[in-house]
């Protein structure tokens, strides 16, 4: 039974993932908008010499003046999408998916497979339903293992679904999710495969939780009050507001994680972030508080039809093999 809700669980969350991937890329995308530390693609253009046509030998004496570049303008979610199909062409939508692929392999089958075990130790034999605490408690816990084995993956994804935004000079330009793990293991260390992993394992507790927990609960809800009967509606209707929920929870979480794993980290130089709380600082400090929820639109735009595609997919799975 356990091993069951792993390959259950895998199944869903790969077709979910490859379904809602282009979702997720514009997500990253705007996420990175505005961040103090992204690169400039044409940093000659911030250093000027006001004076110099005036007073030529006082300004090479004060020497350049640097004038700070005015705020790129905040661009939605559908503009985002088209820039990206316009400079990269529409294959760029599905830019990582491999690591995705990898991802959700890792991180979203064990911590479906695990959530499914404690799910059945939990459960009250006489009623068949577990508590709200518990299914919590038990999303905590799933979520956190979860995201510990799949932080390779996370990290290899951010990179490939931000590479594009980078000038070409900078781009990483990894071939497969194999090759951007391999080369972050050999020029940053193997640690960097764990780099924001305290964000991933926060953000995993708080999806897992919200999003299995609440599934769990709204659909239960509905069938004993009987507004629906356990079909396709049910399942639809559950997992949406399940998705809702948890892109809530997790979207703070997220664009910190986002950052800190994309990241470049220079040979000799201090990074951009010293880690989660100081990219969080910096991000609300240098960009106001609402910037902790830059992609909200695509993150839930991608979290709920994540989501249903998830459950409907889970539980069509499950009775396929359920004489198993």
């Amino acid at each position: 039974m356990g091993v069951k809700g792993f390959v259950e669980g895998g199944i869903a969350s790969i077709v979910a993932g490859c379904s809602t991937h282009p979702f997720d890329l514009i997500k990253v995308r705007m996420q990175l908008q505005g961040e103090t530390h992204a690169p400039n693609p044409n940093p000659a253009v911030q250093t000027l010499r006001p004076a110099l046509a005036f007073h030529p030998t006082s300004a090479a004496a004060a020497g350049s003046v640097h004038v700070p570049p005015p705020p790129a303008a905040r661009v939605g979610p559908i503009a985002v999408g088209v820039r990206i199909v316009q400079q990269e062409g529409i294959a760029a939508l599905f830019s990582g998916v491999s690591a995705t692929v990898l991802r959700q392999t890792l991180y979203s089958t064990t911590r479906m497979g695990l959530y499914d075990i404690m799910k059945q130790k939990w459960t009250d034999p006489a009623s068949g339903n577990m508590p709200l605490t518990r299914k919590i408690t038990a999303g905590l816990i799933a979520g956190a293992i979860g995201a510990a084995v799949g932080n390779p993956a996370d990290v290899a994804m951010v990179r490939m679904q931000a590479d594009g935004r980078l000038p070409a000079a900078q781009r990483r330009n990894y071939t497969s999710v194999v090759d951007a793990i391999a080369r972050m293991a050999r020029q940053e260390g193997v640690r960097s495969l764990w780099r924001g992993s305290s964000m991933t394992i926060n953000r995993a507790m708080l999806v897992t939780a919200s999003q299995l927990a609440s599934y769990d609960q709204i659909k239960e809800t509905i069938l004993e009050r009987g507004v629906m009967k356990d079909g396709l509606g049910t399942h639809i209707t559950s997992s949406f507001a399940a998705g809702f929920v948890a892109a809530v929870a997790s979207n703070p979480v997220d664009v910190i994680k986002t950052r800190v794993m994309n990241m470049k980290v220079e040979p000799g130089a201090a990074p951009p972030y010293t880690g989660a709380l100081d990219c969080a600082l910096k991000t609300v400090r240098s960009e106001g508080p609402f910037a902790l929820y830059k992609g909200f639109i695509p993150t839930i735009s991608r979290q709920g039809p994540f989501t249903v595609v998830l459950f409907v997919t889970l539980e069509q799975v499950r009775k396929l093999l359920k004489d198993f």
